[in-house]
């Protein structure tokens, strides 16, 4: 059994960190120190207690040493491996985010990543990631640095940048979920048992949350092929791919969607959009998919509210109390992430394995700008992650990637350098403000800059002046 450091950064994380400690648990080649870093150190502590109550589960094989850091420097020194998931602020600034562009007829289904809500998220994000690669960069510069925070794409740049030696990814789900989505298509049309995950092989390639499956094979079925006769079949109702989940389940959930927007863009391009549709929606001009809510009532998706997020919080910290309290049992099953996987293929204790991964683009994505960050397949190996080259994009699809991605490069050199007006540009390019004039896109850009400066104001001259 490997023992091993891991750090995470984040370590008060309300619902992730369960995930990741369950799955280290089954881990059987692995053991060590997970170091719980935090500003909010009860959180941490909290998940301390947590990961106590896992260790003792009859279906643990794997018991970690959980500690909590109060410095970062500690934590990490030494560290194999670093976890980065955090919220950056708190709810109350993303609700402005989110809400105050609806004043000016803009509707976001996420507000994490890109738009007016992913710009000051990124803003927010960007001088603390900077502060986490120079601590990197001092303690465990070997470490493998394993970033799950959005806006992702930003994130893993302000990581390279600062630190260019870093050896730095993103790992993100959505992917997986359009295979769930392929294996139901194997299953509606060929007729065969839902295959796994696993079995269908794809290509993709695209930025985080606008990736696009390229190739698709199910023993030798190709899977593009047959994916019309799947959505001339479901296109009015709905599919959704989770076991057990109606289309239009998102009534109630709103993390459930019924792919029709998935479905829409296969047949205007011939391939495959991968991330869940209130993710793709924000990528394209607000008046394709994401009107109104009139529009995502229509296209079978939900506008996630930040009130519905403070509460699932509420719900969450609740439940951590209850499972450390011994009141509420943790269930210790593999959950569907392939973190800890990745590690073991990193530490050479399973043979390589292909996943999808955010990196430097080093040429594996033509039509994106080198040393952008794009999402393509990967080799995981011993001490190494190689990017595969994919296959291109058709020139269609490519140009609203592109448009995306350089608005990302822009955003975060614009951050990078505290330039408000170079940053303005990329709020003002976002496809969902395409509806603004140029003073209404200022008006906005300045009062949702007032509404989180309490979290600029230490990083940005220009704010709370």
């Amino acid at each position: 059994m490997r023992r091993i450091k891991i750090a995470y950064l984040g370590g008060g994380s309300k619902a992730w960190a369960r995930v990741f400690m369950t799955d280290l648990a089954l881990a059987e080649e692995l053991c060590g120190e997970i170091a719980l870093y935090d500003i909010d150190v009860p959180a941490a502590e909290l998940n301390q207690r947590i990961g106590g109550v896992i260790n003792q589960s009859p279906n643990t094989v794997s018991r970690w040493d959980y500690r909590v850091y109060t410095e970062i420097g500690e934590a990490l020194e030494g560290a194999d491996f670093v976890a980065c998931s955090i919220l950056p602020g708190t709810f109350d600034e993303m609700e402005s985010d989110v809400h105050l562009p609806e004043e000016y007829g803009i509707y976001q289904s996420v507000g994490d990543t890109v738009g007016p809500g992913g710009i000051l998220r990124a803003m927010r994000t960007v001088p603390i990631y900077e502060g986490f690669a120079r601590e990197i960069k001092a303690h465990c510069p070997d470490a493998w640095v394993i970033n799950l925070t959005n806006p992702m794409t930003v994130c893993t740049k302000t990581l390279y940048d600062v630190f260019p030696e870093i050896k730095a990814f993103g790992c993100c789900h959505e992917v997986f979920h359009a295979q769930e989505f392929l294996c139901c298509v194997a299953r509606e049309i060929l007729g065969v048992p839902r295959p796994s995950r696993r079995e269908i092989v794809i290509d993709a390639c695209g930025i985080n949350h606008f990736t696009w499956i390229t190739e698709a094979d199910y023993s030798g079925h190709n899977m593009l092929e047959i994916l019309p006769e799947f959505i001339d079949r479901f296109y009015e109702k709905g599919y959704c791919e989770h076991l057990g989940v109606e289309p239009d389940d998102f009534h109630e959930n709103p993390f459930r969607y019924g792919n029709k927007v998935k479905m829409d863009l296969f047949r205007r391009f011939g391939v495959l959009a991968a991330a869940g549709d209130r993710h793709l929606v924000e990528f394209m001009n607000n008046s394709w998919y994401i009107k109104d809510k009139a529009d995502a009532e229509r296209w079978l998706y939900h506008l996630t509210t930040v009130s519905y997020r403070k509460q699932d919080r509420i719900n969450k910290i609740n439940q951590s109390h209850r499972i450390a309290n011994g009141e509420e049992k943790i269930d210790v099953v593999k959950s569907d992430e392939e973190v800890v996987e990745l590690m073991k293929a990193l530490l050479g204790l399973v043979p390589p394995i292909v996943s999808n991964a955010n990196t430097l683009n080093t040429g594996q994505m033509a039509g994106m700008p080198l040393g952008s960050v794009v999402e393509t397949n990967c080799v995981f190996s011993r001490d190494s992650v190689k990017p595969i080259v994919a296959k291109p994009l058709p020139e269609d699809v490519n140009i609203l990637v592109l448009r995306n991605a350089q608005n990302i490069e822009n955003t975060y050199y614009g951050i990078k350098h505290r330039d408000f007006d170079r940053i303005f540009e990329a709020f003002v390019n976002q496809p969902l403000c395409s509806g603004l004039t140029l003073s209404d896109a200022r008006e906005l850009f300045t009062r949702m800059v007032d509404a989180t400066s309490g979290y600029l104001k230490n990083y940005y001259v220009k704010v709370g002046a």
